[in-house]
């Protein structure tokens, strides 16, 4: 009979996780990925974020995305050739964040990091931050930041912090400005 750590060793799973860049018909992709995150946020209670109602059917978030994708590069990591996350990566933060001071220097700004939640605690969306923050680097800028939801347990905000950014600046957004928001920034030089 196994022992336990042997019985563990067994069950693991290995997977290849690659990035390559995303375009255009991706955009589907995208949007089910942003899918299955409110259905797995919704399952847990946690509905102040982005709601109950699939993201795909607000044609404003596709439009968001779609923009984001225009205006910056979109990478997808593929876990042993299966999407598994994504984020945008621009210039500039988006126009809901226009009343924030400007950090006064060059940066890179992600949006819309999202991922398939049957990979949930694969990596995926960790490698993506940290391709992010070579990519930035590659740029010769130092600074990368990122927003996120900041309701709730923060759980997002943690997340953040342990692939190595710092709080900012908090802010509310929404119809009734009653979205909390947290800024969060990594020096990557």
């Amino acid at each position: 009979m196994p022992s336990p750590s042997q019985t563990r060793l067994c069950m693991m799973t290995f997977m290849t996780l690659t990035i390559r860049e995303g375009g255009p018909d991706d955009l589907p992709l995208i949007l089910g990925m942003l899918d299955s995150c409110v259905e797995w946020l919704t399952a847990q209670g946690r509905t102040g974020q982005w709601g109950t109602k699939p993201l795909s059917e607000n044609p404003k978030v596709a439009e968001s995305v779609a923009g984001y994708m225009e205006r910056g590069r979109t990478y997808i990591a593929e876990a042993d050739g299966v999407p598994a996350a994504t984020l945008t990566l621009s210039a500039a933060p988006g126009p809901y964040l226009s009343h924030l001071p400007s950090p006064g220097e060059p940066e890179r700004y992600i949006h819309w990091l999202a991922s398939d939640r049957r990979f949930k605690g694969r990596g995926a969306g960790a490698a993506l931050l940290a391709h992010a923050a070579e990519v930035t680097r590659e740029a010769g800028v130092s600074l990368l930041r990122v927003d996120c939801y900041a309701g709730d347990d923060r759980k997002l905000v943690a997340y953040y912090e342990a692939n190595g950014f710092t709080p900012t600046q908090t802010y509310t957004s929404g119809e009734q400005n009653d979205w909390p928001g947290q800024v969060l920034a990594r020096r990557v030089r």
